[in-house]
C-alpha cells in the first residue's frame, strides 16, 4: 500500500555527512548527561516504599507533593493511580534510624493533617537486593537484544549491514537515555520496556530499508551505491509515513489520555520512534555504505553461458 510514489529520488547521501555530524554531537550530549546527572531511578531499581493512599475527593496532587517534600523527600514521585482519587507515593529506602514501617506512619499522619479522610490502601516494600536484580536482569535483556539484533542481521544480510544498523540502534537507545537523564524523568520498569521495544522497532525499519537495498543491486545493475541507497529509501517513504504514523498515534493517546502509569513508558516510545526514523535513514544506511558495502555482498555473481560452445564463463 502506498499514499504516494516520489518519481524523483531524495538524494538522502549527498547530505548524509552533515546528519551524522549532528547525530554524532546529539550522541555525545546524551553521553555526557548520562555521566554527569545520571538516571532517576525508580523504587524497583534503588529500593523503597510504596505506598498508595486514597482520598474521599479528587486527590490535589500538587498539596500532597508539598507535604511530602516537607517531610524530606525532596525526589519522592507523588502520582494519580486509576482514579483520581487514588494517589501512589513512591519513597525512597528509610534512613538507617528508621524502619519502612515508621516511614509509612510518618506520612501517613502528615497527609491525615490536611485531609482527616485520607486512607491507606497497601504498602509495598522493595529492598535494594530486589532493587540491583532488577537493574541486572534489564542489563542483561538489553545485551541479549542486542547480540540477537547483531547475529539476525549478519546471517540475513552481511555483517557491514549488522554493524551499520546495530550502531543506529544503539544511537537511538542512548539518546532515549539522555533524554530521562538530561530532565530527571523516573526510570522504571516500563521505561526499559519502552527502550528493549524500541530497539526491535527500529531493527524492523532498517531491515526494511536495507531488503530494498538488496533488491535494488538485483534490478538496477548501473547505479552506483549512493544511487541505490537513495532510491531504497525514498521508496520505502509512504510505507514509513502509515507505519510510524498509526504506531505514533497510538502512541500520542497512550500519552495523552494513559494517565501516569503509562505516561514515561509512552515518553520513551515517542522519542524512540521519532530517532528511529531518523537514524535508519541517515545513520544506518551512511555507516552501510562508509563501510563499503558492494554489489558482491549481497548479491551473488551470476554465470552467464557462451551462445558458441555453452561453457559456463
Amino acid at each position: 500500500m502506498e499514499l504516494f510514489r516520489i518519481k524523483k529520488d531524495i538524494p538522502f547521501m549527498r547530505h548524509a555527512l552533515i546528519f551524522n555530524v549532528i547525530s554524532a554531537l546529539t550522541f555525545v550530549a546524551a553521553v555526557f548527561f548520562l555521566l554527569h546527572k545520571g538516571l532517576h531511578f525508580s523504587v524497583e531499581f534503588t529500593g523503597g516504599t510504596v505506598m498508595e493512599v486514597t482520598y474521599a475527593k479528587a486527590a490535589d496532587v500538587d498539596a500532597i507533593r508539598k507535604t511530602v517534600e516537607n517531610l524530606g523527600y525532596t525526589d519522592a514521585p507523588v502520582q494519580t493511580f486509576g482514579k483520581a482519587q487514588d494517589v501512589v507515593i513512591r519513597l525512597p529506602l528509610p534512613k538507617k534510624d528508621a524502619s519502612a514501617a515508621q516511614q509509612t506512619d510518618i506520612v501517613l499522619q502528615a497527609l491525615k493533617a490536611k485531609d482527616p479522610d485520607v486512607k491507606l490502601q497497601r504498602v509495598e516494600q522493595v529492598g535494594a537486593q530486589v532493587g540491583d536484580e532488577l537493574a541486572h536482569d534489564g542489563l542483561m535483556a538489553l545485551l541479549m537484544v542486542v547480540v540477537g539484533v547483531v547475529i539476525y542481521l549478519a546471517f540475513r544480510f552481511e555483517w557491514k549491514f549488522a554493524v551499520a544498523a546495530i550502531v543506529a540502534n544503539l544511537h537511538d537507545v542512548v539518546i532515549i537515555l539522555g533524554f530521562f537523564a538530561f530532565f530527571q524523568w523516573e526510570f522504571n520498569l516500563s521505561v526499559l520496556a519502552a527502550v528493549l521495544a524500541v530497539l526491535g522497532y527500529s531493527v524492523n525499519e532498517s531491515v526494511v530499508i536495507f531488503d530494498r537495498i538488496r533488491e535494488n543491486f538485483r534490478k538496477q545493475r548501473k547505479m552506483s551505491v549512493k544511487e541505490v541507497i537513495d532510491n531504497a529509501i525514498t521508496s520505502t517513504i509512504s510505507r514509513t509515513i502509515i507505519t510510524h504514523g498509526c504506531t505514533q498515534m497510538m502512541v500520542l493517546s497512550m500519552l495523552l489520555i494513559g494517565g501516569p502509569t503509562l505516561h514515561y513508558f509512552a515518553v520513551a516510545l515517542t522519542i524512540g520512534i521519532c530517532f528511529g526514523i531518523y537514524s535508519s535513514v541517515f545513520v544506518a544506511a551512511a555507516i552501510a555504505m562508509w563501510l563499503g558495502v558492494k554489489r558482491e555482498d549481497l548479491i551473488k555473481p551470476v554465470k552467464e553461458k557462451d551462445d558458441t560452445d555453452g561453457a559456463v564463463v
